[in-house]
């Protein structure tokens, strides 16, 4: 085990996490890390926060078209 090598954290990633962690929001979200290897530091990749809807009306195609433009 003489080749390990721990990663640092981004200290803007670490921040975020730390918001994320303590939310007040009862959605779902997700947020994706990645190491980089040339720096050996864990990045922030992405950050999703998964969509709310309260009725079934308001289900339309043109919400739905929105909200899957965010993925393009």
């Amino acid at each position: 085990a003489d080749s390990l090598v721990v990663c640092e954290v981004d200290p803007e990633l670490k921040e975020k996490l730390r918001k994320f962690r303590f939310r007040k929001d009862t959605t779902n979200a997700a947020i994706i890390m990645k190491v980089d290897k040339s720096r050996q530091l864990v990045v922030m990749e992405e950050e999703f926060q998964v969509f709310e809807i309260r009725t079934t009306d308001d289900l339309t195609e043109a919400w739905l078209q929105e909200k899957l433009a965010f993925f393009r």
